[in-house]
């Protein structure tokens, strides 16, 4: 068997939702200092459903076809939906990933998850903490 399946390869070669959103609705961004990956996904809402996003991705090929992925699993669905996306979906979606690549597609939903944040802050919005748990990339010393 292949290390990396056809959809990844795919997603690789020919990622989808490239680039930057000017005037975002939400922005996040997660980076790993241990492989060196970091993802930005741009967030554009409107009533509560998720009309465009975009992604940076500067990292591996997993790195890039998670982003890819993930940001194909959200567009056109609700914010909740987007919520609900989990690391390991993504991996599914992309008929696996190497186990030493899995944090990539982590990345990828909390990325998604800290734009989204980054909306419900930019708004106003009120929303649960504990569906944003910190990520072990964002921990600073108290």
């Amino acid at each position: 068997m292949a290390l990396y399946s056809e959809k990844v390869m795919d997603h690789f070669t020919h990622p989808r939702n490239v680039g930057i959103i000017e005037n975002a609705d939400g922005v996040g961004e997660v980076g790993n200092a241990k492989c060196g990956d970091i993802m930005k996904i741009y967030l554009k809402i409107d009533n509560d459903i998720i009309t465009d996003v975009k992604f940076e991705t500067f990292g591996c090929g997993s790195a890039i076809a998670s982003s890819s992925m993930a940001t194909e699993m959200i567009k056109g669905k609700n914010i909740k939906d987007a919520m609900a996306l989990t690391n390991k979906a993504v991996a599914e979606a992309l008929d696996g990933l190497p186990a030493h690549k899995l944090h990539c597609s982590v990345l990828a939903e909390e990325a998604i998850k800290n734009a989204l944040k980054d909306y419900y802050d930019r708004h106003g919005i009120a929303y649960d903490e504990s569906l944003f748990p910190e990520s072990d990339h964002d921990h600073e010393e108290a």
